[in-house]
């Protein structure tokens, strides 16, 4: 996996990839289409951003390249890839239990707050995708 070069594209597999970490200055495109949503995303390699419809979807501190994101009902699944560790903020459901995997390692269960959000942190290194995967427990 690599920095997405265009900001974001859709993949093959109907998910999205996005980010790059490599920029010095900040980043965005507007108005992405994708499954009848509009998407903006924001990146440079301070931070990572992405927004559907308006609303916030993923953010990472410092930036990072995530490839088939892919969010249902039920969950999230992506791949994330970073130069170092990354705190990640995800909007899910509010007040909802999930079980996150990291690289197919439990990592526990997690509780979003009363706005639906769940932050996690992530052991990077460039060259190295990691595979995060969010199930709504229940």
């Amino acid at each position: 996996m690599a920095v997405v070069e265009e900001l974001i594209r859709t993949d093959n597999n109907e998910t999205l990839s996005f980010g790059n970490y490599k920029l010095d200055s900040k980043s965005k495109l507007d108005n992405f289409e994708f499954g009848g949503d509009l998407y903006k995303v924001k990146t440079f390699k301070e931070i990572t951003k992405l927004e559907r419809n308006g609303m916030f979807v993923y953010e990472s501190v410092p930036g990072t390249a995530v490839s088939q994101l892919m969010v249902t009902d039920s969950g999230v699944t992506f791949q994330v890839e970073g130069p170092e560790d990354a705190q990640i903020t995800l909007e899910l459901e509010e007040q909802t239990e999930y079980k996150v995997l990291v690289d197919n390692v439990d990592a526990g269960q997690m509780k979003t707050n009363l706005g639906g959000k769940l932050s996690l942190s992530v052991e990077l290194s460039e060259g190295s995708p990691v595979a995060v995967k969010i199930e709504k427990i229940g």
